[in-house]
């Protein structure tokens, strides 16, 4: 009897699903992709046959009363997350939502709830978490490798600026570098220090040309005992994606931190040690990851709370640059600096 797998529905035909998260669920181990909805059921079904899915719906609404899909993966436009994060969790279905997950952390706080209530499991699409070197990453830091953490820098940025009908630029519905690309080294920092940031300062580009959204953003958010994280992220900038984590005694330095390879380098002064870790799908990594809580119970590797916390971070990133204020980021709510 072959193991029982998850059975997916992906909820649009965007290109993230068919360029990097569908082929993860495909080349996964307990997954299996069974549908794809489009508001067109001429494009779902040209996507269906591309990727070779066996079914294909016209609406949305069709995909979540599908009693042989177990899962959906949405990677809907952001101001869309939570509407149909309601009606997946309303249909039973368990959820994979493209990051960010929300538009903020009330948003977050309302699809958290809805999930519990209706005992599904709701999942924020960081796929280079589940790479094995970021815990090995923590694990050296732990152990004193670099000596004590100073400071945390990383920057994620693209060139899509001639696409002006990109969905990206409409600020409405979530656009901007800050919640596209900026989340990641947000994400990331939270990640290896273990604790979450006490305020932040942002500055940014925003374009008229690309519907006043943040098409550049650079920024300083605090943590604890005078370590910050430094970021910046673009959607007009030349490629890059890296993350260097500076010690007393050394630094680590990923030139790949969320795309990529699954190398790091080790530098203390002229000493350069370079861990090549197995370059294993991490959008494969990531479902499997989540087919372990749907077909085994257990715990998502990740809390539902670390999806409001993050979004407290990155909303208050985006609030910082549009006040051109420092923000202070605390446990009730976001404040702004006077």
């Amino acid at each position: 009897m072959s193991e029982q797998k998850v059975r997916w529905g992906i909820m649009s035909t965007a290109s993230i699903g068919k360029r990097s998260v569908i082929p993860g669920i495909q080349e996964s181990k307990r997954n299996t992709v069974e549908a794809v909805a489009s508001r067109s059921l001429d494009n779902a079904e040209k996507f269906a046959k591309e990727l070779g899915i066996p079914k294909a719906y016209g609406s949305y609404e069709e995909l979540l009363q599908d009693p042989e899909i177990d899962a959906v993966y949405i990677p809907l436009p952001n101001h869309l997350h939570k509407e149909w994060t309601l009606k997946a969790a309303a249909a039973g279905k368990h959820i994979l939502c493209e990051k960010p997950v929300a538009l903020d952390e009330v948003e977050a706080q309302e699809m958290i709830d809805a999930c519990e209530k209706a005992g599904v499991i709701l999942v924020e699409a960081y796929m280079y978490r589940h790479q094995k070197r970021y815990e090995d990453i923590k694990k050296l830091i732990k152990d004193g490798e670099i000596g004590d953490i100073r400071g945390i820098h990383g920057v994620f940025s693209f060139n899509g600026a001639t696409n002006l009908e990109n969905i990206r630029y409409k600020k409405e519905w979530g656009g901007g570098s800050i919640y596209d690309v900026g989340c990641y080294p947000i994400s990331a920092a939270r990640l290896i220090l273990d604790e979450e940031p006490t305020a932040v300062t942002t500055h940014a580009l925003f374009s008229p040309d690309h519907g006043d959204v943040d098409m550049m953003a650079a920024g300083i958010m605090e943590f604890s005992n005078g370590v910050s994280l430094t970021f910046d992220c673009a959607m007009w900038a030349a490629f890059r994606n890296e993350l260097e984590i500076l010690g007393t005694e050394g630094r680590i330095v990923m030139k790949a931190a969320f795309l990529g390879d699954q190398s790091y380098d080790i530098i203390k002064g002229d000493e350069v040690t370079t861990v090549q870790e197995e370059n294993i799908n991490p959008y494969a990594l990531q479902a499997d990851s989540f087919a372990e809580s749907v077909l085994d119970g257990k715990e998502t590797k990740f809390p539902a709370d670390d999806m409001i916390r993050n979004m407290r971070a990155v909303k208050g990133a985006l609030l910082s640059a549009e006040k051109q204020q420092r923000i202070i980021l605390n446990e009730k709510e976001i404040k702004t600096y006077a």
